[in-house]
């Protein structure tokens, strides 16, 4: 063994010195109680433990009969063993309990995910679940609240024939908070290709709304199938009105329905809900209210973010909110939503909205596009959302560039969930710090000026 190979292994071993991993402190406790247990088992024995030790206890038994002293410390230290030996089981087994790492690392992830910021994401579609795939790797202080407008495919069949809220968006959601791609999980995002009835249909949308069927609510039912794949954070929907989507576009068109806005092929002047009014969950609103961080987007901006916001209350609780908010854009245009965007068209779409411009404080956009961009984008009418800096730097919302799209040798565009999350964390702890700094400074010059 080299001297580079015992400096590795001396580096791994003080990695049990890393405070927080809540194991440490029960080893200590089983010291203390063998020491306790040993003690009282040599007074029993007639033996002599240290000097001191015994001057010690000569002078409690002096109040207290040795026997019974001897007793009091035996049932004492058997107390704490049994005590220290529950919660040393408690950390190993749920920190390896279905994790791929070894044991001190899951130790570490799970002590520091649990002490993650609250971080609330808004949206729906697949740009939410691809965010919650890679925010899951930060904190496990997730609370996802997803838009029930969708009316198409599996999930619109489900809620005309059963009546239930559309359950595809929540399910993959809870399939990207899975702790692990295990076959649970591929089995809940299992779709049928044939079968009389079952045809396009996801398993998890059946099971999401047979549990529904069970316990008369959706949320309950959402709660039993995160625990089934034991994921990291809740999974929420915005509300549980039946809410559909209506869209007036700006040559006065009227659509009805999140599936036919797209097909609609105009430029869209306002999107509304109906019922005009749809209650938020009360425990979304909780949720806003306790964050550290709201991230809106990515996703259709029309029909999964901005859904969102037309819910009594969401709007105003993120408005008010001191967490710091952040909005994912689209890297590119979506047609039939929008067409000939650039950043500060979703900016404006969302402050129109929401009713405020202090609904976001910074817009977060990928800078890079593939030299070699797929034909299949300009052949659909898809192109880059141009980043306009100075329309953006006008609407008050900073901005924050960085490379967040998959390297792709066929020139395809997509979100890589891993960048989108440590690009929105190192902007989250950029802002944490400067707020301190900003703290700092004003005590500083408070105390000048007394």
């Amino acid at each position: 063994m080299n001297i580079r190979d015992k400096e590795v292994r001396l580096a791994e071993k003080a990695r049990w010195l890393i405070p927080g991993l809540q194991v440490k402190r029960w080893f200590l406790l089983y010291l203390f109680s063998a020491t306790l247990i040993i003690l009282g088992f040599l007074i029993i024995c007639g033996f002599k433990p240290v000097y001191y030790m015994m001057e010690f206890i000569k002078y409690i038994a002096d109040v207290v009969p040795t026997n019974w002293l001897a007793l009091i410390m035996v049932i004492v230290g058997a107390g704490l063993f049994c005590i220290a030996w529950f919660k040393t089981n408690v950390s190993l087994l749920d920190a390896n309990h279905a994790e791929n790492y070894d044991l001190l690392e899951s130790l570490y992830r799970r002590r520091k995910l649990n002490n993650g910021p609250k971080i609330v994401a808004i949206g729906g579609g697949t740009g939410l679940s691809m965010l919650l795939k890679g925010i899951k790797n930060i904190t496990n202080n997730i609370t996802a609240v997803v838009t029930v407008g969708d009316d198409g495919g599996s999930s619109g069949r489900l809620r005309s024939e059963l009546g239930v809220l559309p359950p595809g968006d929540i399910r993959n959601c809870i399939a990207a908070l899975a702790k692990d791609e295990d076959l649970v999980t591929k089995l809940f995002q299992y779709r049928f290709k044939n079968g009389e009835g079952l045809e396009g249909h996801s398993f998890g949308n059946l099971f999401l709304s047979a549990l529904c069927a069970i316990t008369g609510d959706m949320v309950r039912a959402v709660k039993e199938s995160s625990n089934v794949l034991s994921i990291r954070g809740v999974v929420l929907p915005s509300t549980l009105d039946d809410m559909k989507l209506i869209a007036t576009m700006e040559d006065g068109r009227v659509i009805y329905g999140e599936s036919n806005i797209p097909e609609a092929h105009g430029r869209i002047r306002k999107i509304y809900t109906n019922p005009q009014k749809c209650n938020a969950l009360p425990e979304v609103i909780h949720a806003i209210r306790e964050a550290d961080l709201i991230i809106l987007g990515p996703g259709s901006l029309y029909t999964s973010v901005i859904p969102n916001l037309l819910i009594e209350g969401i709007s105003q609780e993120i408005i008010r909110s001191n967490a710091k908010k952040i909005y994912v854009c689209n890297i590119m245009t979506q047609p039939g939503e929008t067409d000939g965007y650039a950043v500060s068209d979703h900016i404006q779409a969302l402050f129109n909205h929401a009713g405020s411009d202090k609904i976001i404080d910074t817009v977060i956009m990928n800078d890079f596009i593939p030299p070699n961009l797929a034909q299949k984008y300009q052949q659909a009418g898809s192109f880059p959302v141009v980043i306009d800096a100075d329309n953006i730097e006008r609407l008050g919302v900073k901005l924050f560039t960085k490379k967040l799209i998959e390297d792709n040798k066929d020139g395809l565009v997509r979100h890589s969930s891993t960048r989108v999350a440590r690009a929105i964390n190192y902007w989250f702890k950029r802002q944490l710090r400067g707020r301190r700094y900003r703290s700092k400074k004003k005590d500083l010059a408070l105390v000048a000026n007394n």
